[in-house]
């Protein structure tokens, strides 16, 4: 991987596209720190470190690249784009319009991208208004709403979807322009930016506590690499066929054999964002329930912040429990969107001992089924993480969460391949011009 980096910085435009990353990745950490009109800075702090709302901020301040953290324009992140991307993937199989882009190769992707662009303004607004009614009530924001401060709350979600909008272009000029998926490189970069101040924290407060995370942050990044590479390939051969050539002659094409490679882990981080999206809101509500005067309320709410907060036990199986769920479910939906047992049928493909059509399609899933119980129990433990390890080191702190490992992971390992790529491609260009 060191000698691919060196390679690819000894090559003009590769420099080029890598610098170009670079700078991009710095023009939004300048951005994240403009931060909207009247922010609290020590209210905002107090808001990060509540049991409650803190699990919420910090899932979705870590998707907005740590610029939640300072409340800046840029605090929704790419965070809507994602849902947007989300929602039209779960669409595509209900909807026969989606289908129909789905099946229309390149022209097809580029209106579910418009759509998907389209759909991001509407949710990134509802998730303003949402982050600046929390922000509101925990006094981060002193004029939020309607009543008395439109102008205000106008300007304030103006900014906040016009950050989105932004941080999205940036992710697209990085795909174009530079190295990698732009959208999950900001992501990573804000990721990494964090680590300095986690580190610092765990010195001050514990320093055995950031000894065992360093070793344990090492481990995990092992297996996440060993899983996330991990992948199942199911031989399939192609049958022979004579082709017409020029001249009446023939030719005898197709006879070869290659493999499908089904991944281990084929949903990435998404399982985490349902889980963490479901279970912030019990925690959520209890923290304004336990704030009523009434005491029935207010004892009901400081039990499920007991029990489901970021230090119950309950929380943590739950999220393990629904992790595991998710993933078979959104395993399930985009391989039934791939078609694979059609596809291979329409080229003539056929797995050896599977008799194409139904069959091969129950084969496929079965094999899917099975191999996905390899990947929702890894998800489901790297997502626990925090829960399993603070009996070694009495705090919960970690240098990167467990979601933000499978960010830095899957994301270093995919710019890799694509630097590889490149790389190969111009030795082969090099080649044929001599």
């Amino acid at each position: 991987m060191i000698e691919a980096l060196r390679n690819a910085l000894r090559m003009p435009d590769l420099r080029k596209k890598i610098l170009f990353t670079l700078g991009i990745l710095v023009i939004y950490r300048f951005a994240a720190h403009v931060p909207v009109p009247g922010v609290n800075r020590e209210a905002l702090a107090s808001a990060f470190s509540g049991s409650g709302t803190g699990q919420m901020l910090n899932f979705l301040n870590l998707l907005s690249g740590g610029a939640l953290a300072e409340f800046s324009v840029m605090a929704l992140g790419v965070y809507p784009y994602i849902t947007a991307q989300i929602v039209i993937q779960l669409l595509t199989p209900l909807i026969p319009q989606l289908q129909a882009l789905a099946k229309e190769g390149e022209a097809g992707r580029q209106k579910s991208t418009l759509y998907t662009y389209i759909l991001t303004i509407p949710l990134a607004l509802l998730q303003g208004v949402a982050q600046g009614a929390l922000m509101m009530q925990y006094g981060v924001l002193t004029r939020f709403g309607l009543g008395g401060a439109t102008l205000v709350t106008i300007s304030i979600l103006a900014s906040l979807v016009a950050g989105t909008m932004l941080a999205v272009w940036l992710g697209e000029l990085i795909s174009q322009e530079g190295i990698g998926n732009g959208i999950s490189i900001i992501i990573l970069g804000g990721i990494v930016a964090q680590v300095p101040g986690n580190i610092a924290s765990l010195i001050v407060g514990d320093v055995t506590g950031l000894i065992a995370f360093i070793i344990l942050t090492i481990i995990t990044v092992g297996v996440i690499v060993v899983v996330q590479e991990g992948e199942r390939r199911i031989p399939v051969q192609y049958g022979r066929r004579v082709v017409a050539m020029r001249g009446n002659r023939l030719r005898v094409a197709g006879g070869q054999a290659t493999h499908v490679p089904l991944k281990v882990n084929s949903a990435g981080m998404i399982p985490l964002i349902f889980a963490q999206a479901i279970l912030i809101f019990p925690s959520a509500i209890a923290s304004f329930m336990a704030l009523s005067a009434n005491g029935l309320i207010a004892g009901v709410g400081s039990f499920i912040a007991r029990n489901f907060g970021s230090t119950g036990n309950m929380y943590w199986i739950a999220y393990f429990l629904m992790v595991v769920a998710f993933t078979y479910f959104y395993t399930d939906v985009m391989f039934r969107q791939q078609n694979l047992a059609e596809m291979l049928q329409r080229q003539g493909g056929f797995i050896p001992g599977i008799r194409p059509g139904k069959r091969t399609e129950d084969y496929l899933n079965g094999v899917v089924q099975r191999i996905t119980l390899v990947g929702a129990l890894f998800l489901g433990t790297v997502a626990v993480l925090p829960w399993l390890v603070r009996g070694v080191a009495q705090t919960n702190t970690m240098l990167i969460t467990s979601a933000g490992l499978l960010i830095v992971v899957g994301v270093v390992l995919d710019t890799m391949r694509q630097l590889e790529a490149q790389l190969l491609m111009r030795r082969y260009e090099g080649f044929l011009r001599r």
